[in-house]
Parts: structure tokens; sequence; C-alpha cells
């Protein structure tokens, strides 16, 4: 469905074990650089633990071994990409599916797989469709649920410490909700109850499939399939009352019930933007806040932009395209955090990078959180620094790792716009503060998270 996904693989393999359970391939190794097998059944499994997640173990491996690496997963060989020209390399001559769609639909227990061609750029478009409609609808939702969020904030004493990824996913689960599902989550309760079972899911996915520790555990299997089984009775329900009647607030799944999609594509399309929207919107939002608060310049500098476009007035969807300085922060906190450090595609017939031959059927690695750090191609990596994207060139680069522009996955377009409207509301009337002495240490999964609570503290901007 999309030409390229950034979506990630965590430490757990999840996504690498749907893959290899799913399509059988060949064990000869193809001469490419790596590492052996550590164990003859989980292969490099356990490096990839001692490393503490899939991102770390590749950056460890990249650095030795240059940018085409292999190790093992299980007896199957894994073939890792890990600079910007090997990647292109790789991603043309392979458009083909969304491999995250993929996997995650197989992680789900669904059965429907992807279409041909035709079938994917029609999807594509309905996703884009529904984008759009569901911004242009919900503005007024989207600005109110940030103005209340910041009245909240302001009610606090200014001492008070605020848990920024608390409120964040909060505030996700009630925008993406209503912007994708529609009214049925005007009702906080029904936000809450969808939160809930939001979370037993995500939190299986990715965890307990591999090691088969899901079924070992009788409790956490039934907590799972009840959850999902509710949230999938939620998606029936709305779909059914969204078909064939005409809403004045366009919502995300309305272009997918209006398309030509049957209800359990429908189903498994809604469940899988449902899943992923909310939680790339929250990280997005909580780490683009945890980067203003460490850089007063930087934010000094978005404030300046937001009161020269609007001055006293509200925000409006005419001149949120003029927030550019505001897109610039959220493409370098996209990069900065790595926020979808690891995606992976199926090799569908042999190729070519540089020297090594890939064999059909190999899965192959993209080290996005590699790539995102690579000082050849961002100076000064590891600073924040949003005036880097000021560069054509080096947005043309983060584009093409479909971190922007028509590369860019509709999830990560939706969030964009809802951290913008966010950080706009936020930065227009707070000054946003880091707690003196926090450090913050980051966790690799599916999507990249703070380890612990990241806290903050406001004041009212004069």
């Amino acid at each position: 469905m999309l030409d390229f996904a950034i979506f990630a693989v965590t430490f757990l393999l999840a996504l690498v074990g749907a893959v290899l359970y799913l399509y059988p391939a060949s064990r000869q190794a193809s001469g490419i650089p790596g590492i052996t097998p550590t164990e003859e059944k989980d292969g490099n499994l356990p490096d990839i633990v001692n490393s503490g997640s899939l991102h770390e173990f590749l950056v460890n491996l990249h650095e030795q071994y240059g940018p085409v690496v292999s190790f093992w997963f299980g007896r199957r060989l894994v073939v890792s990409l890990g600079t910007v020209d090997v990647l292109k390399h790789h991603i043309n001559p392979n458009k083909t599916s969304d491999p995250f769609e993929t996997m995650l639909k197989s992680l789900l227990r669904y059965q429907s797989g992807a279409g041909n061609v035709s079938e994917n750029h029609m999807r594509k478009k309905l996703y884009e469709n529904g984008v759009t409609d569901s911004l242009q609808s919900n503005f007024p939702l989207l600005l109110k649920l940030s103005e209340e969020l910041a009245d909240k904030w302001l009610s606090y004493p200014e001492t008070q410490h605020v848990p920024l990824s608390q409120h964040m996913l909060g505030f996700a689960m009630k925008s993406v909700t209503q912007m994708v599902l529609g009214s049925t989550f005007e009702d906080e309760q029904e936000v809450i109850h969808f939160q809930k079972n939001h979370g037993t899911v995500w939190s299986e996915i990715g965890k307990g499939f591999l090691d088969g520790s899901l079924d070992k555990s009788a409790t956490r299997k039934k907590q799972y399939e009840d959850a999902l089984v509710q949230l999938e009775s939620i998606l029936k329900k709305i779909i059914k009352e969204r078909k064939g009647r005409n809403f004045s607030q366009r919502v995300f799944i309305d272009s997918l019930v209006q398309g030509n999609l049957n209800d359990q594509q429908i189903l498994e399309d809604s469940m899988i933007f449902s899943l992923a929207g909310c939680i790339i919107t929250a990280k997005l939002c909580t780490w683009a806040i945890c980067f203003l608060t460490t850089s007063e310049e930087v934010q000094n500098k978005l404030y300046k932009e937001i009161d020269q476009i609007f001055g006293k007035g509200p925000i409006t969807p005419e001149k949120i395209e003029q927030l550019r300085y505001c897109r610039q922060v959220l493409c370098e906190t996209v990069r900065s955090a790595k926020l979808t450090p690891v995606s992976a595609r199926l090799q569908d017939t042999e190729g070519k990078i540089d020297q090594f031959i890939i064999p059909r059927e190999t899965l192959v690695i993209y080290a996005l959180g590699v790539v995102l750090q690579d000082p050849n191609v961002w100076p000064s990596p590891y600073e924040f620094d949003p005036d880097r994207f000021v560069d054509d060139s080096v947005m043309k680069t983060f584009s093409s790792l479909g971190f922007s522009g028509t590369q860019a996955c509709p999830e990560l377009r939706l969030a964009y716009v809802v951290a913008t409207v966010l950080l706009g509301v936020l930065v227009k009337r707070l000054h946003l503060l880091p707690l003196e002495g926090q450090v913050t240490e980051t966790k690799y999964e599916l999507v990249t998270s703070s380890r612990e609570e990241a806290w903050i503290t406001v004041s009212k901007r004069c």
C-alpha cells in the first residue's frame, strides 16, 4: 500500500519473526560481511538481546563491518543496509506493498494479504484522501483539544511537574480516535476504554509472538485476545454506522468505507491506522516538546515564527503551512529521536548491493536509526539542530527515507499536522521548561520512546 514504510522492527524482532515465518528462504550465506551465528537454533538473537535492542545491535554491526552487513536470525540469513546510498539502491527496484502493514496483519492474525499493484495504488490514494479530509474537517476539534491541554497546564502551579508522556498519549488518543473513527470518541469513557485495549494489544505486538511467551501464558493470551476482540467490535460497529451515510464531519474511516474495499479490509486497515496513528502521534509530540525544553534558542525561534504568522489571532488551517520552522523542528525531532529506527523488506528476487548478491527471499533490514545519525550525511548528528533542514538537499534525503513529502506514510503525515497545531498552541501561550537533573533514557521499540516518564514544567508566556 505504501511505497516505503518507515515503521520499526523492535529488538524483540516480532516483525522479523513474522517475515521469516511467512516466507521460506535459502539458508545459504552470501559472502556479505557480518557475524556468524552465536547459537545454532537462535542465530544472533543472544547478541541482539545483549545489545539492548535491534537498533543498538545494528549500530555496532555497521560500525564494525560497513554499510552492508549480515547476521542470523535462527538459521536464516538477514541483511542490513546502513547508509543512504545503499538504501536508495535497494528501495528503488523493490517498491512493493508496505512491509509493516503485511507483518502487523500477520501479528494480529489477520488473513488478507496485499493486493496487486493497482489495488495497492488505489488503497494508497484512499489513505491519502482519508488523511486530507479528516484534517480539513476536524481542524477545529484539534485546535480545541490543544487549547484545553494548554488551559490545563496553565492551571498548575509553576513548580508542578507535568508527566509529559502520559499527557501526550491521552491527547493523541482523544484527537486521533475522533479524527480517524468519529464522534463515538467524543465520550471520554469511550476514549479511556479504547486506550486500555489499545495498550494491551500494542504491548503484546513485538513482545509475546517471537518467543512464544504469549501462548505459554494463558492469562496474557486471554487478555490480548479479549482486547483485540473489543477493538474489532468497536470498529465493526463504526463501519456499520458510517456505511451508506454522509456525515458533515468527515473522518479517516469514511474514505475506506466509501472505497472499493470489503468489510474485512476496512476493519484491518482502520485497525492498523488506529494502532499506529495514536502511538506515532503521541511519541512525536512527546519528543518534540522534550527537545524544545532543552533548547531555549530553538523554542524562542519557534515562538517568533508563530507570533509573526498568527499574532494575537487564532491558529488557522490557511496559515499553518507557513510554519516552516515548525516543520523543521518536527523533522529534526524524528531524526534525533530516531522515531522509527528500523524497517524491513523482503527481497522479492535475487538482487545486488555494491558487489554483494542478496539471495531471493532474504529479509533486508533498513537500519534507519543508523542512517539518521550518519555524520557523513548529518553533520554533528547528535546535536538537535532544526536549521539543518533549511538545505533543500537535506530535506530531499530525509524524504527519500520515507520521513517527509510524498514518501511519508499517512500515519506520520497525520502526526505532523497534529503536532504542529499542538506546538503552535503551547508555544504561543507557554514556556516549556525542563526538569532540572532529569536524564531521558531511550527505549527502542516499534516506535522509540523514553524509558521512564518524561517530566517537564511550564510557565505562562507574557
